[in-house]
């Protein structure tokens, strides 16, 4: 995976770009009549997002006979999920794919989604994507100036370790874990016992082979595509979050398409979504066969006592907006 440009820099490349381009902005340029949109993410052309946003291109592309013309950047050409976000932001991009955890910073009811056991099960989690709540959530990214465009699945994270088995809470002491660079994935981390260690996702495998952390945390798809299973032997299935991911565009893109134009882009990215949640439920199962071919020591655990450990820190929240959408989400 290529290493990510720091974002002061990412920006000020991108910008320079735009100037000396002729563009007001870099991200969606017009050419008789032809508009572009530049649609960046972190993951591998073989992933089930890559695939999926493919199959939105191809969808928009024909919804508006190539009136709208989409260019996905892989591996994180175009930066970190940070910098993405704040590019979109001032409009240097147009569309990208990130985990909602990455949102967190610049939206914070998105937290609740970063909570631990939010959902009863898979059933739940798409009610609450596809609830009026869900769509509450969607919207709420216009205040920064961002607009939702839909929710990705993407799986439930659960641990995976180098050495040690991890059977119940009390195996992950002492144990440094990879976290993503979330504070609630943090505080989630060491409320389960383990010494958090956040570390960007690109430096992730060398890290694990030169034994900075014991372990991580991630779906088995990631799992298996990273090959962090090379060196990490044991996947604990606690499933102690299940964090979607949310397609956004830049507000500044947006306001100056037409209507017909958002609505082919909105159609076409329903149809993204149908696709995708299909395939990553394929694509879980596969990676999990895999694993366990490749000699992968798959737990399935009691999640009580994972549960019982993170009580605390959800009840934190009580009283807060947060917690509110929590208690709401339960509600469903």
């Amino acid at each position: 995976m290529n290493k990510p440009k720091s974002g002061i820099f990412l920006l000020t490349a991108l910008f320079i770009t735009a100037l000396a381009s002729g563009l007001a902005l870099v991200t969606a340029s017009q050419e008789e009549g032809q508009i572009t949109l530049r649609l960046p993410h972190s993951l591998d052309p073989e992933h089930v997002v890559h695939k999926s946003l493919l199959h939105f291109k191809q969808q928009v592309e024909a919804l508006s006979n190539n009136q709208i013309n989409i260019q996905i950047y892989t591996n994180g050409q175009l930066g970190s999920e940070r910098d993405q976000i704040e590019l979109l932001q001032v409009g240097s991009l147009a569309m990208t794919k990130v985990s909602i955890s990455s949102m967190e910073a610049f939206v914070p009811e998105m937290q609740v989604f970063n909570l631990p056991y939010v959902f009863r099960d898979k059933t739940h989690y798409w009610q609450t994507l596809e609830s009026e709540l869900g769509a509450e959530l969607l919207d709420a990214p216009i205040d920064v100036g961002l607009k939702g465009l839909a929710y990705f699945d993407a799986g439930s994270r659960s641990f995976y370790t180098c050495n040690r088995a991890v059977q119940h809470p009390d195996d992950l002491s002492g144990l440094k874990i990879r976290t993503m660079k979330s504070q609630s994935a943090v505080k989630m981390t060491s409320a389960m016992g383990a010494s958090a260690t956040p570390i960007s996702f690109g430096e992730l495998y060398t890290a694990l082979q030169q034994g900075v952390v014991d372990g991580a945390e991630n779906n088995a798809i990631t799992l298996y595509k990273s090959r962090h299973y090379e060196i990490c032997k044991n996947y604990t299935l606690d499933e102690h979050n299940s964090i979607p991911d949310i397609i956004i565009i830049s507000q500044l893109v947006w306001q100056g398409l037409t209507p017909q134009q958002q609505s082919w882009i909105n159609q076409a990215m329903q149809s993204a979504v149908s696709y995708q949640r299909a395939l990553w439920k394929k694509d879980t199962e596969l990676a999990l066969e895999a694993l366990r071919a490749e000699g992968v020591n798959i737990i399935t655990p009691d999640k009580a006592p994972f549960m019982q450990r993170v009580s605390a820190f959800k009840s934190s929240f009580n009283g807060t907006e947060v917690g509110d959408l929590l208690e709401r989400i339960e509600q469903l």
